[in-house]
Parts: C-alpha cells; structure tokens; sequence
C-alpha cells in the first residue's frame, strides 16, 4: 500500500527522495511527503494528490538536508489532506508509516491521559507522540524507538528520524515489507528494492519483528527477541527493477503487450530442452497429494480458480479455492496429504500472508507462485515458484495474471504426469502447444483495433455482463474485474449456465453482454444461453475463433475474431481481450489507466 523511503546520503536528499517515491507510485496513494534533517533540525513538507504536488511545493518551500525519510499514503485511517499525511512529527521525531496500528486507540487514550493532545486522525501519529513522551524521559532515540515498538499492535514497516541525529535512521517491519539498500558512505530504505534500486543494487530485507539501527557505514539489526542478526545482503538484478513505459501511453499497456516475451520467458525458465517440467529444489511430490487448498486475493484467485478446472480435469486432484480475506478467519480444517498454494503479484499480500501463516504446520507442504522471489511469502513456503513476469506497475494486474496462469499450468502438467493423469505422448503434446503460446497472444494482440471499437461501445453502458462456461468462467470474472477497476463500469460476471437463475432479469438493450466462447466441447452449450440474451434484445460482445463465429456470429452486436487455441489454453489466451477491452474503455471514459482510484498495487494491510 503506502510507499516508504529513507536516504542518509552524502547529497541534498529531498530531490533524491522525491525521484524515490516516484518509483512507488504503482503501489498507489493520495498523498506524499518528506522529512529533512538540516544542521540538527527537522522539517517536512507535504502535498495531498500526485507526486508534482510535492514537488511544487519544494520548488517554493525548499527543503535542505543530506538525511530524510519519504512517504507515499493511501489513506486508511483519516482523509487524504495534508494534515494526515506522512511523515508525522512529534517534537524531535518524525515518522513514516506503512500498514496499521491496531492498538491506537487504546495508545491514544493513554496518551490523552497525560494531556498529549492530537492534531490528525491517523494511527501513525500516534507512534511519533508516543516516541516523543518516551525521548522526553531521557531514552536515546534507538531506546524510544523500541520501546515505542514493543507497544504497537498490528503490521507494519517504519521508519523513523530524529532531531539533531543528521547520522541515524531507525527502521522496523512486522507485517509490511522492508528493505536495506547498502550504498558507499551511504544507508537506504525502501519499502521495496525498485524504490533503491537508482542509488544501489546491494539490498537485504528485514525479516518479521527486525529493528534496525542505521548509519551511513554500519547497520545493527536486532531480531523480535532482541537478538543481534544478520541479514543476506543479495546483489539484485537492476534492469528487472526498471520502470518506463516503453514508448506506450500506459504502463498497462506497456505490460498488455510484453505478455508473449514474459511468458516465453517463465516456459524457459520451467521447461527443459528434451520438454521436462523442471521445479526448483526438491519440488512436490504429487502422489503423496490428496487435495490442494489454493488462496489468493482479486486477478489471483482467479488464476487459482482457473488452476482448479486444470487440477481437477488434468491432473484429478480436488481443489478448494478460497480468498485469503475469508479463508484466515473461517479457519477451515487442513486434512493430511493437503498441499497449500499461495498466489500472490507481490508476495506480501496481507491477508494471504497471514493465510500461508495459519496452514504452516498443518498442510502437508506450502507452494506459493509469485513474482518477487524475495517476498516474504516466498521465504515462508515450502517451494516458491517465480512467474517471471517482471515489474508490474499498471495496478490492474495483466502480464502477472497470465504468468500466473502459464506456471500454474505448468504445475498441473507435473502432477499429472507424476500420478499418472496423463502419459509421455500427452505430457509432449500440452508442451508443445504451451511452446506456441506466445506466438498465439501476440496474433491476438495483432486484434487491437477491434477490441478498442468494441470497448468504445462498451463505454456507453452503465452496466455490462461477462459470460463464460467452465475454464472460461473464471476468465469472465476477470474480464468484469478488470472493466470495473479502472473504467468504473459496474460489471459482472456470471457462469453461462447461471444466467437464467437469476440474472438474465438484468438483460435488456442497455446491458451488453461479453460472451468469451473459444470453439470447445462446451461452445453449443455456451451459444445457447447466449441466444436467449438475443432474444431478450441483449446486446452480445461475442470472443470466439473463426470456427465459433461461423457457427453463432449471426445478429450478433459486437465480434471479435481470436486465433484458435488448444483447449486447455483458452484462459490464457483470452485473457487478452478481457484486458484490452478494460484498457480501451478506460481511455473512452478519460479514467487513470495505470493509478485507478482507490486502488492500490500492493495491499499490505489487512
């Protein structure tokens, strides 16, 4: 969610921190900040909407310093103003907060007590007042820091300066990602290795309960139980953390159109020449596998409910699919022989993170498919497989999504192949279409034009529907995501089968209908909920093949032709016109493709 940069450098920082936050922007947010450290005194300025705000603002109020603390908010506690956003100050501190305090109110109120007053309605205000009070009882900063720490309940990252310390940062996470860039005579921190990776490529990550005391040449980190630790400072790959469009308008569809490489890419890394399914490390074993209990959150859960269709048809394993936000608290029974996967773009989703935390020590073994294999997801399971998608800026998530979907498959394929599903002839042949499948989105992506005239009309509606049968079900809940995130368009979506139990009520000639048909065993049936939308005079956005348009194209509203695909890869390849049509709409209706409102890339807090 929020966006956390700290500089102890040997130049003027607030310029540096500002390009820093820059690179955040994609996590989303509604306000920014920075904080300074100049001759022993600390000051801050602070800009509600984008980053150019702030950056006016210092044009106008400059702000000198070699040390300073950043900040990106999306607003959970109090409105998006300058009041309540980051950094807060409190007397000779000041902080930078991502996550939640769940404890605040209960600190407010102690605080209160002693006749604090407070001048915003955040959480993290708090933690600066109460690390004031304890730096007025004579502690040093790194012990005010600690104690402060030792109160607050909930996730977080943190990171903290102090009046008259121009050499000293302190940094903390518990629940929210946070990193330590190593530079020469020079100490970074960044809520993630892309906000850093301009000043370094020498990054560790604070591990869940670390604090840190940083100067420009050394870092002390402690452990939850106060102990001296060492983190692995990992060289990190600078070109994967680099962020431009490309020479496309958007980010999104910069990654719309990079899917056919990154993919190409995931299959390298996974298959081998000779067409092995190649895991990391030790892998799974799939015949000691009884059922697999998949959890994500948003596009990844639907990724996983794709991964059931495929699991179970396949490979002929049951799956259960649950969103991490209900499966934490429902707390379900983890039977023997359970294998728990985890999806999730940035790996340190809260609620699936907190999902992954409930099933260690029950489920059999703990996969999880991300797309930063540094994330704490990744280091908490058993076996973490990279989709190799690459950075992600777009909030919408498309280039991640069919990664997702590739690896995922992939995955099937094994446990297939291992139990006995399928045999070597089958195995070859799913490999060798999942080999053409780059080749098939770049045909589809060559269908642009199209799907921005239908996405054109589709702009008009207040409302729209998504349809599909099966495996494409899942890919029409995506399609009504997708529409509904960033052009506003309320959408939703809807098993075929489902639409005369209800929802064919909603059909009329102000509702369009995009109906996603690949020409597969369960086309006949599709058409024909299809039809009765024409009859109700519904007007149908039909995705098929030249060979499902030859057969139902007839007083349809809207076509648009896809190349034609094996069958079991027909979510993957129609994931693109259910995002080119959200992508297309969006600019109809002039909404912030990449920066949706309200939404953020990365949800770290609960």
């Amino acid at each position: 969610m929020c966006g956390i940069v700290g500089v102890l450098g040997s130049h003027e920082v607030a310029p540096i921190l500002v390009e820093a936050l820059k690179r955040l922007e994609y996590r989303g947010y509604d306000s920014a900040g920075i904080a300074t450290v100049n001759e022993g005194t600390l000051a801050r300025r602070r800009a509600v909407g984008k980053l150019v705000n702030l950056s006016d603002l210092l044009v106008h109020e400059p702000l000198a310093g070699k040390s300073g603390i950043g900040h990106t908010r999306w607003a959970t506690h109090g409105a998006p103003t300058v009041t309540n956003a980051h950094p807060h100050q409190a007397g000779a501190v000041a902080v930078v907060h991502n996550g939640i305090i769940e404890n605040f109110r209960e600190l407010r109120a102690e605080l209160a007590k002693t006749g604090v007053s407070f001048v915003t309605e955040t959480d993290t205000e708090t933690v600066a007042l109460l690390t004031h009070q304890y730096l007025e009882t004579g502690m040093s900063p790194v012990e005010a820091a600690t104690k402060t720490l030792s109160r607050l309940e909930g996730a977080f990252a943190l990171a903290f300066l102090f009046d008259g310390h121009e050499d000293l940062m302190i940094a903390a996470r518990k629940g929210s990602p946070l990193a330590i860039g190593y530079g020469t005579g020079e100490m970074y921190v960044g809520s993630d290795a892309i906000a850093l990776s301009p000043m370094t490529d020498r990054i560790s990550y604070l591990e869940e309960g670390d604090i840190a005391a940083i100067t420009r040449t050394s870092v002390e980190i402690k452990d939850a139980n106060g102990r001296l630790a060492n983190r692995a400072i990992k060289t990190i790959q600078v070109d994967a953390t680099r962020i431009d469009k490309g020479g496309h308008k958007h980010f999104m569809a910069k990654e719309i159109a990079e899917q056919p490489g990154v993919i190409g890419q995931a299959l390298s890394h996974y298959l081998s020449d000779a067409g092995e399914i190649i895991l990391p490390g030790k892998g799974i074993d799939f015949t000691k596998v009884d059922r697999i209990t998949m959890v994500a959150c948003g596009t990844a859960s639907y990724a996983c409910l794709t991964a059931k269709y495929w699991f179970e048809q396949i490979a002929r394993i049951p799956v259960e699919v649950d969103v991490a936000s209900e499966f934490r608290y429902r707390e379900p029974p983890i039977p023997e022989g359970t294998l728990a996967v985890f999806v999730s773009q940035s790996g340190e989703t809260a609620d699936t993170l907190a999902a992954l935390r409930y099933c260690e020590g029950k489920a059999q073994s703990i996969l999880s498919v991300v797309n930063v294999p540094e994330s704490s997801i990744a280091r908490e399971s058993d076996l973490a497989l990279s989709i190799y998608a690459g950075v992600e800026v777009g909030v919408a998530s498309t280039k991640a999504f069919t990664c997702q979907l590739t690896v995922l498959l992939l995955l099937v394929l094994k446990a297939a192949h291992q139990r006995g599903a399928i045999d070597d002839a089958a195995l070859a042949d799913h490999i060798s279409a999942l080999r053409g499948l780059p080749s098939l989105i770049n045909t589809a992506l060559e269908q642009n034009d199209a799907m921005r005239d239908a996405a054109y009309k589709l702009s008009q509606a207040q409302d729209v529907l998504f349809l599909g049968r099966g495996r494409m079900f899942p890919l029409a809940l995506e399609g009504a995501l997708k529409l509904k995130e960033i052009s506003y368009i309320h959408a939703e979506a809807y098993a075929s089968g489902e639409l005369k139990h209800g929802p064919i009520a909603l059909i009329d000639e102000n509702v369009p209908v995009v109906v996603l048909a690949p020409y597969d065993t369960l086309f006949d049936k599709t058409v024909s909920n299809m039809q009765e939308v024409m009859a109700r005079k519904g007007k149908v956005v039909l995705v098929t093949d030249s060979d499902g348009l030859a057969e139902a194209s007839e007083g349809v509203w809207v076509t648009i032709e896809m190349p034609k695909v094996a069958e079991v890869l027909g979510p993957i390849l129609y994931a693109i016109p259910a995002q080119l049509l959200a992508y297309h709409a969006a600019i109809a209706k002039g909404t912030d493709v990449d920066q949706p409102r309200n939404l953020a890339k990365s949800v770290t807090v609960e």
